[in-house]
């Protein structure tokens, strides 16, 4: 596991143009399994919780509404950035991304995305 979650790291990195964060965790528990970020101030981890709590939420609302439905992703536009939640399939984990709005090209990072949150399903 740890190869694949570094390998996945190096290539969020190497292929996000505007990279700033990333973090893959668990929606149930919270855990965290992988985080990197460009600034040192940026905690990715401490976000991802923070963000846990909205796809709960989201989760949550389409329970109670009866929708037959999934998150497919989730995107905060910050002046400067934008933040993404991708869930997986299966509704058991999420990558959390962080990016500079003025250097991001969003459907390479949304390609990127959607590769790795069907392999992160198949080996967490």
């Amino acid at each position: 596991m740890s190869d694949f979650l570094k390998k996945f790291g190096e290539e969020i990195k190497k292929n996000v143009p505007g990279f700033i964060a990333v973090a893959i965790s668990e929606i149930k528990s919270g855990i965290s399994y992988y985080s990197d970020s460009a600034l040192a101030g940026f905690d990715p981890e401490l976000a991802s919780a923070f963000n846990l709590e909205v796809v709960k939420a989201k989760l949550n609302a389409i329970s109670a509404l009866g929708l037959n439905e999934s998150i497919d992703d989730i995107m905060i536009t910050l002046s400067n950035q934008i933040h993404i939640i991708d869930v997986s399939d299966n509704n058991e984990y999420f990558i959390y991304l962080a990016v500079d709005s003025s250097k991001a090209n969003l459907g390479m990072t949304k390609a990127l995305l959607n590769k790795y949150k069907k392999d992160i399903a198949g080996r967490l």
